[in-house]
């Protein structure tokens, strides 16, 4: 009861006034037992607003940054998803109510191990591995989702979208963090960035350095 109470909480005072507008996403979230995905240490703080910090660095991406995300994907049932940095599952966890069946990638072993006793009982398929690289053996994907804040969007990524694909993540820009949706349209690929936000850096995503004399 205290956890429902929590995440009740979460979506009328943190999804609801933040543009969160798609039905589906707070109702989705209501249900979904957050608190599963976090260890135990930090189960006090997982329907707070705030990334929830995980081991080896890495985070749950607050509630209405993850929210507003989704909703940007514009995710229809069937869709075939990625997630990316998967970490412990939830973000995989809350696209798989929406879309079906999704593929959840992470490079980290120990939250790889979390994530599959967390989604034992969903319709995701956990794989490890290099994140800049994706996961082409389960592509190509309508979605894809990157779960952390990024320097820039791989080719190999994008490569793995299908025709008019969408891919959102939380993307820098000049300094600042800022939460993005791109769409695959024949060979070519462009990003909008409509909102910004805090996030917590993924691994293997720095932008490439450019040859200067």
């Amino acid at each position: 009861m205290e956890y429902a109470a929590a995440r009740k909480f979460m979506v009328d005072g943190q999804l609801r006034p933040n543009k969160v507008t798609d039905p589906g996403i707070p109702t989705a979230m209501g249900r979904l037992p957050r608190h599963s995905f976090v260890p135990a240490a930090h189960r006090a703080r997982a329907h707070a607003d705030a990334d929830v910090p995980l081991p080896g660095g890495r985070a749950m991406m607050q509630p209405m940054v993850l929210a507003r995300l989704v909703q940007a994907l514009s995710v229809r049932l069937g869709e075939a998803a990625l997630v990316v940095g998967a970490a412990t599952g939830y973000a995989a966890a809350l696209l798989a109510d929406l879309a079906g069946h999704v593929v959840a990638l992470d490079c980290d072993a120990a939250l790889v191990a979390a994530a599959r006793a967390a989604l034992a009982d969903t319709a995701v398929e956990m794989v490890e591995g290099p994140l800049a690289e994706g996961w082409a053996a389960g592509g190509p994907y309508d979605l894809i989702f990157i779960d952390g804040l990024i320097g820039h969007v791989p080719d190999a990524l994008v490569a793995q979208l299908a025709e008019g694909g969408r891919l959102a993540a939380a993307i820098e820009d000049h300094g600042a963090s800022r939460l993005g949706i791109g769409r695959r349209s024949g060979t070519g690929f462009g990003v909008d960035l409509f909102a910004d936000c805090e996030a917590v850096r993924l691994p293997g995503f720095d932008r490439p350095r450019t040859f200067t004399f």
